[in-house]
């Protein structure tokens, strides 16, 4: 709990010297995996500031345990596979959290990700994204910024919190708490900074809303934005 409440404090102390952006933390868990849930917490944590947009991204190759997990989807595991490329790492593992689309570290290790967490919001992303809702349109919007590489435009919706009750599996027996579950990532569009961003998108329902402008081919985050 101490170093919980440290890394907390970490990320507060360095929000007034970032560039007014988020952190983008992403967490590849899975219910089937003994060593995730201190992670799990962790980014519960970490998404109760508002300085840190945290996305839990549940994979699915524990399933073959003896537990299938009901957030798992195959999306989220070849994500996480082009994240290992990019960062040149041979193989995938959980907990893995990945920060601002640049930095991967175990998602476990407190320390480690509160020096991770830290060392990105001091500096900030390079674009400030603004989004506005009116009924079932969202509106996206970010200045022009020379120089920047061809992004993708996402949109993401997530579940904030759920508990589960698990009876297989390494975490057979537990009833565990889950948060900022990702049910909804799609590709809405391309940006390349020359001209500003500029988007209007159908939305329903109630669930918090994520946009993300991420570097084509799993490269870093240059924007994000957040509507609970």
């Amino acid at each position: 709990m101490a170093l919980l409440t440290a890394l907390i404090v970490g990320v507060t102390a360095t929000a007034t010297r970032a560039q007014d952006t988020p952190v983008v933390v992403e967490l590849f868990t899975s219910q089937g995996c003994s060593s995730c849930p201190p992670a799990d917490e962790m980014l519960a944590r970490l998404g109760e500031r508002d300085n840190v947009i945290a996305l839990a991204l549940h994979v699915d190759y524990w399933d073959y345990i003896g537990w299938k997990d009901k957030f798992a989807h195959a999306a989220f595991t070849k994500r996480q596979k082009g994240y290992a490329r990019s960062f040149g790492n041979r193989s995938i593992y959980t907990p893995q959290m990945v920060v601002n689309g640049a930095a991967d570290v175990v998602g476990n290790r407190p320390m480690d990700v509160s020096d991770t967490v830290q060392a990105h919001s001091a500096k900030g992303l390079p674009v400030r994204l603004t989004l506005k809702r009116s009924g079932d349109r969202l509106t996206i919007s970010a200045p022009a910024a020379s120089g920047l590489a061809e992004a993708d435009v996402i949109l993401i919706r997530y579940t904030p919190s759920a508990n589960v009750q698990i009876p297989r599996g390494e975490n057979a027996g537990k009833t565990l708490s889950y948060s900022h579950i990702v049910t909804e990532w799609s590709d809405i569009g391309d940006w390349n900074g020359r001209a500003p961003l500029s988007s209007s998108v159908p939305v329903s329902g109630n669930a918090p809303i994520v946009v993300l402008v991420q570097k084509k081919d799993y490269g870093p985050i240059f924007a994000a934005a957040r509507l609970r």
